[in-house]
């Protein structure tokens, strides 16, 4: 089990850094009290392997709770969890920056104190911790998406399985999908619809598929498109992607988008990416049926 305690100082980016962990496929918890991370590391063992991943943040919001974390660290070593302690910071300018910007208190100083008196004894409170740190970062200069970049580059796995792609066959009579980054257009290629026997199959049945494949600009749009897939996910994984959402759309969303995002679906994976497929209009079909 991938176990990361992520801690640092308050405005330091934190609250980014689960949500790079959420988009791993971590199971995130905030603020977690550090009495309790031995019980919760206990239910994740018990989870039959549901629970793989975990990414808790554990700071100077517990209070005097927080003097209790190295005692939870002995316990997780006790239970032979290999944990990992990533250790957010940023420079006195930066945090006091962050901190008048979002107009909020530091945790450390009441309403009369100031945010740089907080922040230098939050340091000190940190030190130990600090030291016994997996990795560091240093957010002083870093945009959100590069502190997101350099988590999923040392936590996440390979590249290519950093980023879910869903494929969705539609019809444009019934509307493009709202939640499509990419959508193909295939109503230029020879409607099965119009075939008799074809008529009533939809585009997983080898009659239909072997029908739109037969023509040269289908296998064309494949090759076509392929090649341009192949350029375009690893550029968005790099970029920090979580999720792409393809449309693949003919008139009526039961014959040519269904055998073309099939396919496209079959080649992503071959390159390594989990993908799901859904043929939008078949399954509103079936529902109604």
């Amino acid at each position: 089990m991938k176990f990361v305690l992520v801690t640092g100082l308050s405005g330091a980016g934190k609250s980014e850094a689960m949500h790079a962990f959420e988009d791993l496929g971590y199971f995130c918890v905030d603020n977690m009290p550090p009495a309790l991370i031995s019980k919760f590391a206990e239910l994740c063992l018990q989870s039959q392997g549901r629970i793989t991943q975990v990414a808790l943040v554990c700071d100077i919001r517990g209070g005097l709770f927080f003097q209790s974390l190295f005692n939870a660290l002995q316990e997780l070593e006790t239970m032979n969890i290999q944990y990992q302690i990533l250790f957010l910071e940023a420079s006195d300018e930066v945090l006091v920056r962050r901190f008048k910007e979002t107009r909020r208190r530091h945790p450390l100083v009441g309403e009369e104190g100031s945010v740089l008196e907080g922040i230098r004894k939050e340091r000190k409170a940190l030190d130990e911790l600090r030291g016994r740190a997996t990795l560091i970062l240093d957010t002083s200069h870093l945009t959100g998406r590069e502190l997101r970049a350099q988590i999923s580059e040392r936590f996440g796995g390979e590249p290519s399985r950093r980023m879910m792609t869903t494929i969705i066959s539609f019809g444009y009579k019934h509307g493009v999908p709202l939640d499509a980054d990419l959508v193909f257009d295939v109503r230029f290629l020879p409607n099965p619809h119009y075939v008799q026997s074809l008529k009533a199959l939809t585009g997983n049945d080898p009659p239909v598929e072997e029908y739109v494949l037969r023509w040269p600009a289908a296998q064309r749009f494949l090759r076509e498109t392929e090649r341009y897939l192949a350029f375009l996910l690893p550029n968005y994984v790099q970029e920090g992607k979580s999720h792409l959402v393809i449309g693949v759309g003919c008139t009526g969303g039961q014959h040519r988008s269904v055998v073309m995002a099939n396919r496209l679906a079959d080649f992503l994976r071959s390159q390594g990416y989990p993908v799901v497929v859904e043929h939008r209009e078949i399954e509103k079909r079936q529902q109604k049926a």
